[in-house]
């Protein structure tokens, strides 16, 4: 099941790419340097969700909690470029994501560090 939802997800990496390439290539004023980041951000989701689940069978069938971090990261930080107009809502997501760093912090110290 994992790995039909990898190949699920690749098809969509694959058409994301087809979408950056042509909002790289493509000339039209309709295209803004938001469409292009948010094309880019969506594209490293996706690319951290199947290295995720490649992750899952490297560690012997178990998710580290890091990478979760990672992907939660990455999406705020998407929400933020992309919605920026209401200053209460960035300010809310700046916190969680600030939230969400210190939990990585936290997760990569010898602490939690299993020897």
């Amino acid at each position: 099941m994992l790995l039909t939802l990898a190949v699920i997800l690749l098809g969509f990496l694959v058409r994301e790419t087809w979408v950056l390439v042509e909002i790289l290539v493509s000339k039209q004023a309709g295209h803004n340097s938001y469409e292009m980041i948010e094309a880019i951000i969506i594209w490293f989701l996706y690319f951290e969700f199947i290295a995720l689940i490649g992750k899952y069978f490297e560690s012997r069938f178990h998710f580290p909690l890091r990478y979760f971090i990672y992907i939660g990261i990455t999406a705020i930080v998407r929400l933020i470029i992309v919605d920026h107009s209401n200053p209460t809502a960035t300010l809310v997501y700046s916190l969680a994501l600030l939230a969400l760093l210190v939990s990585l912090y936290i997760a990569n110290t010898q602490l939690l560090r299993r020897i």
